[in-house]
């Protein structure tokens, strides 16, 4: 890695701990408010989506890369930030469509998995597990379909999982990066 890159990452190591703290916060109510609304626990979503999309916006302006931008960090703290504003105005819908992009994606892979489980049957052993795994998420899809406040339920802590593991990481990592935040002397 470029040394002027890890020595930038390194003087914004704060924003990367910031993300960490956020997704840590986010996933902690996610967790001990789990009979609040799915509207409710979107917003918190929201919030976290904005304040994560600000931080590396900033993350990405601030950090070069042979002189200019990560656009592809500018690219992720906008599309962040646009969610977040998205969820805000709307958090019906943001609930309605993150229910029903999980339970489609569910039935599409589980499909998908007995389809290939079918095709490769001659050149596998123990097809029949993926066949399972293909049955068993086509009908968490269903299932979520035809009562979405379960599905809600059971999103809302596989998402809170997510982001305190998420926001851990973030947090190791920040702290990794801090220690080349200083300007080092070049070599004689």
């Amino acid at each position: 890695m470029d040394v002027q890159l890890l020595q930038t990452l390194g003087r914004n190591w704060w924003l990367v701990l910031l993300r960490g703290i956020a997704a840590i916060v986010f996933g902690l109510l996610a967790w001990a408010w789990p009979g609040v609304t799915l509207v409710t626990l979107v917003l918190f979503w929201g919030a976290y989506a904005l304040v994560d999309g600000v931080a590396a916006l900033i993350g990405g302006w601030k950090t070069k890369d042979a002189g200019k931008p990560m656009w592809t960090v500018v690219l992720v703290g906008l599309v962040g930030i646009a969610a977040g504003i998205f969820t805000f105005l709307q958090p019906g819908v943001t609930a309605i469509a993150l229910l029903i992009l999980i339970a489609v994606w569910a039935i599409v892979q589980g499909v998908l998995e007995i389809s290939a489980a079918i095709r490769l049957r001659k050149e596998i052993q123990n097809e029949w597990l993926l066949i399972l795994c293909g049955l068993l998420s086509v009908a968490f899809g269903v299932l979520m379909i035809l009562n979405p406040g379960a599905g809600a339920m059971a999103v809302l802590w596989l998402i809170g999982a997510f982001a305190v593991a998420y926001g851990v990481l973030l947090i190791i990592l920040s702290f990794k990066l801090k220690k080349h935040g200083a300007v080092r002397p070049a070599a004689a």
